[in-house]
């Protein structure tokens, strides 16, 4: 995808937006699912500056910092496993690099991007959940059967809400292409 360095700017600020908008129900009014997995996936796909990775999980670590100390949002999750949450949303973000450079205007892409969504998705769930199944110090005697247990249980509704945000940024998409295809060529003498 070759996105203008403007584009990119206003598709940055647009994903810090919703992650701010939708982590954790921090704002009463909205009650949407957590948009920060879809936020990484598809910082990776369309931001090609290296530093949006660290700044966006700079954002969802002071959000939740931010949430716990003012908004009364139990500490449970912050333990020593939050640190897994690096390599979780790196696999997120790689995900969507590796797609970005896959990406044709075909409708053979989308299977491709289901499919990366759906591996990267896993291997985010598996650092996240399992990080905080092991590391954590919440469970005593954590095992792998527990693990699928917890991956049964929970993946489909992360990859649920990384699904719904990946496919309205697909529609966009496709409308943006549409209408771009749509406009008349100017010819320069």
């Amino acid at each position: 995808m070759n996105l203008s360095p403007r584009t990119q700017l206003l598709i940055g600020i647009a994903l810090a937006a919703l992650m701010a908008m939708t982590r954790g129900q921090h704002f009463a009014t909205l009650n949407l699912p957590s948009a920060s997995w879809a936020v990484f996936l598809l910082a990776g796909v369309l931001l090609t500056p290296r530093w949006v990775f660290p700044a966006l999980f700079i954002e969802a670590s002071l959000l939740d910092f931010a949430a716990i100390q003012w908004a009364g949002v139990s500490d449970w999750c912050m333990s020593p496993a939050y640190w897994m949450l690096v390599p979780a949303y790196g696999a997120l973000w790689l995900g969507g690099r590796l797609y970005a450079g896959w990406h044709s205007d075909r409708l053979s892409s989308l299977a491709l991007l289901a499919a990366t969504v759906a591996v990267s998705a896993l291997v985010c769930y598996l650092f996240s959940g399992g990080g905080f199944l092991f590391f954590s110090g919440r469970y005593p005697e954590p095992t792998l059967a527990l693990l699928a247990d917890r991956v049964a249980l929970y993946y489909p509704r992360y990859l649920g809400g990384l699904a719904l945000y990946v496919g309205l940024a697909v529609v966009s998409y496709i409308g943006v292409r549409a209408w771009q295809l749509a406009q008349p060529r100017v010819e320069v003498k």
